[in-house]
């Protein structure tokens, strides 16, 4: 916001007359003292001309989509085979002691 503010030319003062608060008040947003909401963010960049822009982007979580892909692509049994395989490999590279009677 204080970006905005300097590229408008604006004193903390005239925003916060603009605004109908106090110069305090604009200065604590500013500071990140305290975190508006998402209107009164808005209203602000407004009053200057601005227009506040939420953007949702795909986070990476490190899951590989094409792996997915390709698990869905195949039949039942296939998921079914390929699930077992992956448990036996991962009772196999386990730290716990095996129990005894029990074989993947």
């Amino acid at each position: 916001m204080r970006e905005a503010r300097l590229r408008h030319g604006l004193s903390q003062e005239r925003l916060a007359i603009r605004a109908g608060t106090t110069q305090s008040a604009i200065s604590r947003i500013e500071k990140e003292r305290v975190s508006p909401t998402v209107q009164t963010l808005a209203e602000l960049l407004h009053l200057m001309g601005e227009d506040l822009v939420l953007k949702l982007e795909p986070r990476d979580a490190g899951i590989d989509r094409t792996l997915i892909d390709e698990r869905l692509q195949m039949n039942e049994g296939e998921r079914l085979d390929y699930g077992i395989a992956f448990a036996d490999q991962v009772i196999e590279m386990s730290p716990l002691p095996k129990r005894e009677g029990w074989k993947p």
